[in-house]
């Protein structure tokens, strides 16, 4: 039975996907032909800081949530608690798959929570770990949209998108909550914008250093790689992938920051639920993840 876009839950709904990495490649992204290395490091580097990343956005959220006096934007954090812990599990399984293909991410994980979350996090106030969180949230959320309805996933292993679309369907579920919290215990612009600035530096640099070093285990070069993706990019042009052409500073960062830095900007000013309507029916139907019973209308 379809879902209709009427029958995604208000709250976000915390589930636990059937996945397997055992027979995912080396390199899984532009799978099909020869998969690229390039373009896997690039989504492994962003991969590898998910789940510190996740735990530090509940975290962060968490520390206010006894200043919340709307049961239901209570309830939509719990969800959003719930989701968050999966994803965090979902994606260090797959870390087991690039230990067992060689690659040391403990020599890159190690680094980045000591700096992040032993040092950064520690050494700014809590609503600066909450301005942070709602602004990586925006990214991901468009990170999500990409993934679902842009083309960016059309050519990874299947394994993959599963794991990635699961991801992306539960980040634009809960991609309004912690900038709600915010909203409602410190609505300052500032703030917002001071986030922004914190969140898209660390996103963008962490990024950098988990990809190059990724990179560098493959023995590949930075001009190799650029070269690479820069073909990746021309080939999704050439066959009308308008998403996947862009690079990601343009179609993550720039469209990000100029997004959130509108004042009346919210989450929700662009209606998801359709997108995830479709992509939780599909889901449910390849078994990804468990049948769910539509709300009451």
């Amino acid at each position: 039975m379809a879902l209709a876009a009427s029958s995604v839950p208000r709250s976000p709904v915390p589930r636990t996907p059937r996945l397997g990495f055992s027979r995912v490649p080396r390199h899984w992204f532009a799978h099909g032909a020869v998969g690229s290395a390039a373009a896997t490091h690039v989504a492994n580097g962003v991969n590898l800081l998910f789940p510190a990343g996740e735990r530090f956005f509940v975290r962060s959220v968490r520390h206010y949530l006894d200043r919340l006096d709307d049961p239901e934007l209570a309830a939509q954090v719990k969800g959003f608690f719930g989701q968050e812990g999966r994803h965090a599990q979902a994606h260090e399984r797959f870390f087991d798959t690039l230990r067992d293909q060689g690659y040391d991410v403990d020599a890159i994980l190690g680094p980045y929570e000591r700096v992040a979350y032993g040092v950064l996090e520690k050494n700014v106030t809590p609503a600066i770990r909450l301005a942070v969180t709602v602004a990586l949230e925006h990214f991901t959320a468009i990170m999500a949209e990409d993934a679902l309805k842009g083309g960016v996933l059309d050519h990874a292993h299947p394994a993959m998108r599963q794991l990635l679309e699961w991801h992306a369907l539960e980040e634009l579920e809960h991609k309004a909550v912690a900038f709600d919290v915010l909203r409602a215990v410190n609505p300052s612009y500032a703030l917002r914008v001071a986030g922004m600035a914190i969140g898209a530096l660390a996103l963008g640099g962490f990024w950098i250093v988990a990809t190059r070093a990724l990179l560098a285990q493959d023995g590949i070069s930075l001009r190799e790689a650029l070269r690479d993706l820069t073909r990746l990019r021309k080939a999704a042009e050439k066959a009308g992938r308008t998403v996947s052409a862009k690079p990601i500073f343009t179609r993550v960062f720039l469209r990000g920051i100029a997004e959130y830095l509108r004042p009346g900007f919210h989450p929700t000013d662009k209606d998801h639920a359709p997108l995830v309507a479709r992509t939780l029916e599909r889901l449910t139907r390849d078994g990804v993840v468990p049948h769910e019973e539509p709300l009451p209308a």
